[in-house]
C-alpha cells in the first residue's frame, strides 16, 4: 500500500512536472531542501591519473557530508598513486607529480574516506567515474565495498532540469546555473562543495514538485543500491549519452 502510492507519487512527479517552475535559484543552501533534512549525505569527488581505474590511480579525494541540512564535515587528501601523473592530467587537475610525492597511498588514504562516508548516501557527479575509482580501490586495499546507496547528480539534473534551462548537464554548467558557492575547478573537495550546492539545488527543485523521498527520487531512475561494485565504468540509470555526441564517456560531464 505505502510502497505504491509512493510510486505513484513517484511517476506523478514526471519530467514535466519536476521541471514545470521554470526558475533559476540565485543561492542554493541546504536550507531550502528541507524536504530532505532527514537524510545524510556524503557528496565525493576524486581526481585521478586517467580515466579508467584498471589503468589509473586516485591522486585526490575530496567530500563533504551533510547532516540534517547542514554541511557538518569535509574530507580531503592527496594521495600518492603510485605512478606518474601524464602531462595532460596534470595540466587538467592541477595535481604534480611534486605535489603528491610525499602523500600517502590510497591504502593509507581509504579508510578515513569510508570512515567519513559511512551510513550515508553517496553522491557523485558523474558517479560511475569516481564510484569507479574508489570501489577498484577497495579492492587494491582489499576490503569490501559499502553497501550504500548512490545518487548521479548528472541523472538527476537530466530528469529536473530542460534543455531550456541549461544546454549540459556539465558540472561548471550546473554549478552557474545554481549559484553554487564554491565554482569547480578540476579538484577534488573544490568539485564536492560543487555538487554539494548543485544537489541542493535539485532537490528543492524536487521537493517543489512533490518529489520528497528517497523512494521517489529511485523512481526517476536517479538512485541505485548496487554501487557499480564490479560494473566500474557503467552509466547510471540514463547517463548513456556524451553531451553533444551519442555514446557516453568518463568525461562527459566535466
Amino acid at each position: 500500500g505505502a510502497r505504491a502510492a509512493c510510486r505513484a507519487r513517484g511517476r506523478r512527479a514526471s519530467r514535466r512536472s519536476v521541471r514545470a517552475p521554470a526558475y533559476r535559484d540565485s543561492v542554493i543552501t541546504w536550507e531550502t531542501a528541507t524536504a530532505f533534512y532527514g537524510i545524510d549525505f556524503a557528496i565525493v569527488d576524486v581526481e585521478t591519473t586517467g580515466w579508467s581505474p584498471e589503468e589509473s590511480s586516485i591522486t585526490e579525494i575530496g567530500a563533504v557530508r551533510v547532516s540534517g541540512g547542514q554541511v557538518r564535515e569535509e574530507f580531503s587528501a592527496l594521495v600518492n598513486p603510485g605512478r606518474a601523473i601524464p602531462p595532460d592530467i596534470a595540466a587538467l587537475t592541477g595535481i604534480s607529480d611534486a605535489m603528491v610525492a610525499q602523500a600517502p597511498p590510497i591504502t593509507a588514504v581509504l579508510p578515513g574516506f569510508l570512515d567519513f562516508a559511512h551510513g550515508r548516501v553517496l553522491i557523485a557527479h558523474n558517479a560511475p567515474f569516481d564510484i569507479g575509482f574508489l570501489s577498484a580501490a577497495c579492492g587494491t586495499c582489499g576490503v569490501p565495498w559499502p553497501a550504500c546507496q548512490v545518487l548521479d547528480t548528472v541523472v538527476l539534473a537530466g530528469h529536473v532540469l530542460g534543455e531550456d534551462e541549461v544546454p549540459n548537464r556539465k558540472l561548471s554548467t550546473l554549478a552557474s546555473f545554481f549559484g553554487a558557492r564554491t565554482p569547480p575547478c578540476h579538484r577534488a573537495l573544490a568539485d564536492a562543495r560543487a555538487t554539494a550546492d548543485v544537489l541542493a539545488g535539485l532537490l528543492r527543485r524536487l521537493a517543489a514538485a512533490g518529489v520528497r523521498t528517497l523512494a521517489e527520487i529511485a523512481d526517476l531512475g536517479a538512485l541505485t543500491a548496487d554501487a557499480l561494485a564490479g560494473d566500474t565504468l557503467r552509466p547510471i540509470a540514463g547517463a548513456d549519452r556524451a553531451e553533444g555526441g551519442s555514446e557516453w564517456s568518463p568525461r562527459s560531464f566535466w
